[in-house]
């Protein structure tokens, strides 16, 4: 029994490790880029992090019939996310084409608040989508299910607050 808790750590470890990478990537890069998501990245993404936390938490068949509820709520959150990084890339582009006279004379902070309050709105619908869909799931975990998830969530907020953390200190060194 220990050895297979250990097994299992270990591969919770190795899990985050590459949840962390590839939740982190856009965080690591090093200049924005502001051209259209390609769809299939963003599902392939969504795929290797669906995979990773279902490989992590181990689940029994009848634990099964709760994931696909949860796996709709991840990839839509995936799918939002890169809609909403193609609209500010697409105002970025468009602010690109115009001067900085133009700029200051048409730029309109209430707009911009809505923009903002609709994104966050977004975001937070989605994020109540995935509570929502984690709820049952999540009531039949064993303790030691919960403890690979609880592993997997702390060691992936870690990493991505580590990846925020860089990528302001790069972006103050190039100021």
């Amino acid at each position: 029994m220990r050895k297979k808790t250990m097994a299992t750590f270990a591969l919770s470890a190795i899990a985050a490790g590459a949840l962390s990478v590839t939740a982190c990537q856009s965080t690591h890069a090093q200049a924005p880029n502001t051209s259209a998501p390609q769809v299939s990245g963003v599902s392939d993404l969504a795929d290797v992090r669906v995979e990773i936390v279902k490989a992590a938490l181990q689940l029994t068949p009848d634990q099964e019939k709760f994931w696909p509820a949860i796996e709709d709520a991840i990839r839509a959150r995936a799918k939002n996310r890169q809609n909403r990084i193609a609209e500010v890339a697409a105002r970025l582009n468009e602010m690109r084409e115009r001067t900085p006279l133009e700029l200051l004379r048409d730029r309109d902070p209430i707009s911009f608040l809505h923009r903002r309050a609709d994104a966050l709105s977004e975001r937070a619908a989605d994020l109540k989508k995935l509570a929502d869909a984690w709820q049952p799931l999540y009531q039949t975990l064993s303790p030691d299910q919960r403890m690979r998830m609880a592993f997997l969530t702390i060691f992936v907020l870690r990493e991505l607050r580590s990846g925020v953390e860089q990528r302001l200190l790069q972006s103050e060194d190039y100021e």
